[in-house]
């Protein structure tokens, strides 16, 4: 297995580097029991990716594991400090990779290059989600597909929505830029694609993140 490491960008959040290394550490470690109860939802839908696939903010690689052997991977992930564990996790899986640094909103890759572009947990701390999804359009080939799975806000009128607001300021420093009252699907739907499919859920987390989704969204041919 050879992972290739590219620098095509810098880490625009400015953490300083001793955060990036901890937030790393607690993505590698703390979160086997949401990726053990996610897994039946990730696994049929990562058993439809097939050719170029880039994955944007692939993190420790916890999706790794879903992926056909087959695939030509590529990741853009800005916290160089998550690249050890993930390069880690494709030398278990005997993945060969391509694992670029870099930021969503200006993806180094070519135009309609892509046959999938997949992002979990990856859009809700993000700086602009419709630039991202712009970028995530332009490089996908048409009819190419996106690959979701995201945390969003709860329902409009809710006591989480009205906490999820309210604690933001706070969760978004944590959290590395998380929004945690993002309307994500509104976005989707307003992007572009030719069709987006995608369905809410509740996942067993703190109740901060719990509602969730899930789906694929097709570009235009």
């Amino acid at each position: 297995m050879m992972a290739k490491i590219h620098t095509v960008a810098s880490d625009t959040k400015g953490s300083p580097d001793w955060y990036k290394r901890l937030f790393a550490w607690i993505m590698a470690h703390g979160n086997a029991k949401y990726e053990e109860e996610i897994a039946d939802r990730k696994r049929p839908l990562f058993a439809q990716l097939h050719g170029n696939v880039l994955e944007i903010g692939p993190g420790t690689g916890p999706n790794l594991s879903y992926y056909p052997s087959d695939i030509h991977w590529i990741g853009i992930e800005p916290n160089p400090f998550m690249h050890p564990y993930l390069q880690q996790e494709a030398e278990r899986l005997g993945l060969e990779i391509d694992l670029r640094n870099g930021d969503a909103e200006h993806l180094e890759v070519e135009d309609n290059s892509m046959d999938a572009v997949v992002s979990t947990l990856v859009l809700c701390s993000v700086n602009n989600l419709a630039a991202v999804l712009q970028e995530v359009i332009r490089v996908l080939k048409p009819g190419g597909r996106f690959f979701f799975l995201e945390h969003v806000a709860a329902p409009q009128g809710t006591m989480l929505r009205w906490i999820q607001h309210g604690i933001k300021p706070l969760w978004k420093t944590l959290g590395d830029g998380c929004h945690p009252d993002r309307e994500t699907w509104l976005v989707l739907e307003n992007a572009g694609f030719e069709q987006v499919d995608y369905q809410h859920f509740r996942a067993n987390l703190p109740a901060i993140v719990s509602p969730q989704i899930i789906g694929v969204a097709v570009k235009k041919l």
